[in-house]
């Protein structure tokens, strides 16, 4: 019989990962789920933020979340090494951020972004800009 070994998630990771949950658990009826093998993060019942820790070996430590109409390309034109067009929800307009290559305060500024795009407008009056 064939032996399997399953890839270790990195301590690196686990640490970007927390700066991810530290920020988007501090904004307004935010909570966390596994999906998909991955921290979730999600506004009432809609997810805004996907995180991405080596996930199927794609080599990526990140969060994925959703961007405005443009904003996709223009940050991926601008910095690919810091952001990049993910699998599958990349085609509507999700872009991926390379947590190591960003700044806690560039990282809320993405994250508090995308929870404004998917949080209902009313919940919207709670959040304070960053």
């Amino acid at each position: 019989m064939k032996r399997t070994t399953k890839t270790r998630k990195s301590d690196d990771g686990e640490k970007q990962l927390e700066r991810v949950r530290r920020i988007c658990l501090s904004l307004p009826e935010t909570w966390e789920k596994i999906s998909h093998g991955e921290p979730t993060f999600f506004v009432r019942k809609k997810v805004f933020a996907m995180c991405s820790n080596n996930h199927h070996n794609d080599g990526h430590i990140a969060v994925v979340i959703p961007a405005a109409i443009g904003i996709q390309a223009m940050l991926i034109e601008r910095s690919p090494e810091q952001f990049y067009r993910p699998p599958y929800v990349g085609v509507s307009g999700w872009v991926g951020i390379e947590l190591n290559r960003v700044s806690d305060k560039e990282l809320a500024l993405h994250l508090h972004e995308a929870w404004r795009l998917i949080a209902p407008e009313k919940l919207q009056a709670l959040l304070k800009k960053p």
